[in-house]
C-alpha cells in the first residue's frame, strides 16, 4: 500500500467543496482542498475575498453567502492550495496491477500543476467538486468578438467590477441570464434589450410542476428579480432565430419572434446564456459512468445518495454531479464527506445517518422547484442544434453541416466523430461542442443522446506542458513501463 499524502483531497472550492472540506477536516481526516483559482469559492462565490465590487447590493446576498463558508474552512484545519490545476486521477500503476488481479487499490494518484511544476498527489479517497459549466449556445456569428458567454461577463464583474459599455443584448435562457441582468442594473449598466429564446411549449410542459415552485425557496426572490428587470429592460420574448452579424467585430443581433419576419438590432456587445450542465470531464476521465439525463438535457457522472461513483475511492458533489445550484452543492458536499469519513472508518453507518439528517433536510428545500426550473428553461431543440453553417466545434471551426456530413458517411457518435472531424480533440476537450455533437448526431440519426453517447476522455484534462511532464519523479514501475525486455 502506498502511503497518502493526505486521507482525502477535495477538487474544486465552490460551495459543495468548501462545505465538504471543512466537514472532513474538522472530524479528523487530513485534507486538501485544491483549486486553480488564487481564492477559495468557485465561479459562483468567485473572488469572494477580494471583489472589487464592494457595495453588496450589486451582486446580491446569494453571491456574499460564499463569505460565511470560508471561516469553517480556516477553522477546521484543511490545507488550501489555490492556483492549482488537477489533470488526471488514477490508480497508481502498482495499485492498478493489483486490482486487475483482484486486489483493490488502497490509494489513488492526482496528477497537478503547482507553480509551474507538475507532481503527483497519493491520498486514500477523492472528492470531486467540480461544478458546472455553460451550456454551449452556437449560433451563428457567436465567435465574433464582442460576442460572449453570460458566465463570463459575470466573471468580469466579479473579479474586476469591469460590465459593457455601449449598447448591450442579452440573449437565451435560464435563471443566470436574468441575474447577470439585475445585477448590471444594480451596477449602473444600461441594458437595451433582452431577447427570451424560452420556447412557450415549455410554460405548457412547467405548469404541472408548479406547486412545488410555488413552495421553493425560489418563488419569492426568483419573482421580485424578474419583475424588477421586466420593468426597467426592453423584453422580447419568443425568440426562435437567433444570429450576430458584423466584420471583425459585432455590428448587430439578428432575431426572429415566433414565426415573424427577422429583425435586427445594433449591438456593440451580445452576452449569450443557455442554462449550465455538469463539469464532468475530470470525472469521464478518471472512468466514473455517466449516465443521459432528459430532465436537465445533459450527460452527468452516475452517483448513489452519497455522492459515491462506479470508481472505488472517487465521489462527486454538487453541480458536477447535476445541476442543483449552490444551496443544494453546499449540503451534497456535506452528505458525501460523512460519507468519505465512514469509508475511511472515522464514523460507523449508524453516525453518519444520524450526522446527514440535516443535510438531508437542507438538500430537499434546496432542490424544492427544480423540476419546474429544468422543464421551463429547457432550451430549444433548434439551438441545441444549430443550423448546418454553425461552428460548433471552435477549437477546430467545425460546422454543425460537417457533423451531419459525417453522420451520413457512418459516424454514430461524438468519439467517431474525433476520427471523422477532430471534434472534441483542441483544448477545451469537449467543454464548448461536446453537449452540442451529441444532440446533432441525435437529431440527424433520429435517436435519443443516450443512445449516441458522449467523448471518452482521457488525461490529462488540462492543458500541460511537456517539459512539465518530463520533470515528474520516475518510479520503479514507470521505467519498467518502458524499458525493453
Amino acid at each position: 500500500m502506498s502511503a497518502a499524502d493526505f486521507d482525502l483531497a477535495v477538487i474544486g472550492s465552490g460551495p459543495a467543496g468548501l462545505a465538504a472540506a471543512a466537514l472532513a477536516a474538522s472530524r479528523g481526516l487530513s485534507t486538501v482542498l485544491l483549486d486553480e483559482q488564487p481564492e477559495a469559492g468557485g465561479q459562483i462565490y468567485r473572488a469572494i475575498t477580494d471583489t472589487p465590487v464592494r457595495d453588496r447590493r450589486v451582486l446580491g446576498p446569494d453571491y456574499w453567502r460564499g463569505a460565511e463558508l470560508l471561516g469553517p474552512l480556516r477553522d477546521s484545519g484543511a490545507v488550501h492550495w489555490p492556483g492549482t490545476t488537477v489533470w488526471s486521477v488514477a490508480r497508481p500503476r502498482d495499485e492498478a496491477a493489483a486490482a486487475a488481479a483482484g486486489t483493490s487499490g488502497r490509494t489513488l494518484q492526482i496528477g497537478l500543476s503547482r507553480d509551474g511544476a507538475a507532481s503527483m498527489l497519493t491520498v486514500r479517497h477523492v472528492l470531486m467538486a467540480t461544478g458546472a459549466l455553460e451550456r454551449p449556445f452556437p449560433i451563428p456569428g457567436w465567435t465574433l468578438p464582442g460576442v460572449l458567454g453570460a458566465g463570463a461577463a459575470q466573471i468580469l464583474l466579479k473579479t474586476s467590477g469591469l460590465a459593457p459599455t455601449g449598447r448591450v443584448a442579452l440573449a437565451g435562457t435560464g435563471p443566470l441570464l436574468w441575474l447577470l441582468a439585475w445585477q448590471y442594473l444594480r451596477a449602473g449598466v444600461a441594458l437595451d434589450v433582452i431577447l427570451d429564446t424560452t420556447p412557450r411549449a415549455n410554460w405548457r410542459a412547467a405548469l404541472p410542476l408548479l406547486p412545488g415552485f410555488l413552495r421553493s425557496p425560489y418563488l419569492g426572490k426568483g419573482a421580485k428579480l424578474l419583475l424588477d428587470v421586466r420593468r426597467k429592460v426592453k423584453v422580447i420574448d419568443n425568440v426562435t432565430a437567433l444570429r450576430a452579424v458584423g466584420e471583425g467585430q459585432l455590428a448587430a443581433v439578428v432575431y426572429r419572434r415566433g414565426d415573424e419576419e427577422e429583425r435586427s438590432l445594433a449591438a456593440d456587445t451580445l452576452l449569450l446564456h443557455h442554462g449550465v450542465v455538469p463539469n464532468l470531464n475530470l470525472a469521464n476521465a478518471t472512468g466514473c459512468a455517466q449516465e443521459w439525463d432528459e430532465g436537465q438535457r445533459c450527460w452527468r457522472p452516475t452517483t448513489d445518495d452519497w455522492g459515491a461513483t462506479s470508481v472505488d475511492g472517487v465521489s462527486l458533489a454538487g453541480d458536477g454531479a447535476g445541476i442543483g445550484g449552490a444551496a443544494a452543492a453546499e449540503q451534497a458536499g456535506r452528505i458525501a464527506a460523512l460519507d468519505i469519513l465512514r469509508r475511511l472508518g472515522r464514523i460507523d453507518r449508524a453516525e453518519r445517518d444520524s450526522a446527514a439528517i440535516p443535510h438531508r433536510e437542507g438538500l430537499e428545500r434546496a432542490l424544492r422547484g427544480r423540476a419546474f426550473l429544468d422543464t421551463l428553461y429547457r432550451p430549444s431543440a433548434a439551438f441545441r442544434a444549430p443550423a448546418d453553417d454553425t461552428i460548433v466545434c471552435r477549437c477546430e471551426e467545425i460546422t454543425a453541416g460537417a457533423v451531419r456530413e459525417a453522420v451520413r458517411l457512418g459516424c454514430s457518435g461524438p468519439n467517431q466523430a474525433k476520427s471523422f472531424l477532430r471534434c472534441g480533440m483542441g483544448p477545451c476537450q469537449g467543454r464548448l461542442c461536446g453537449p452540442t455533437v451529441t444532440e446533432v448526431i441525435a437529431a440527424e440519426r433520429g435517436v435519443s443522446p443516450a443512445e449516441v453517447g458522449y467523448y471518452r476522455l482521457r488525461p490529462p484534462v488540462k492543458p500541460i506542458t511537456l517539459a512539465e511532464l518530463a520533470a515528474l519523479p520516475k518510479t520503479e514501475a514507470d521505467v519498467s513501463a518502458v524499458q525493453k525486455h
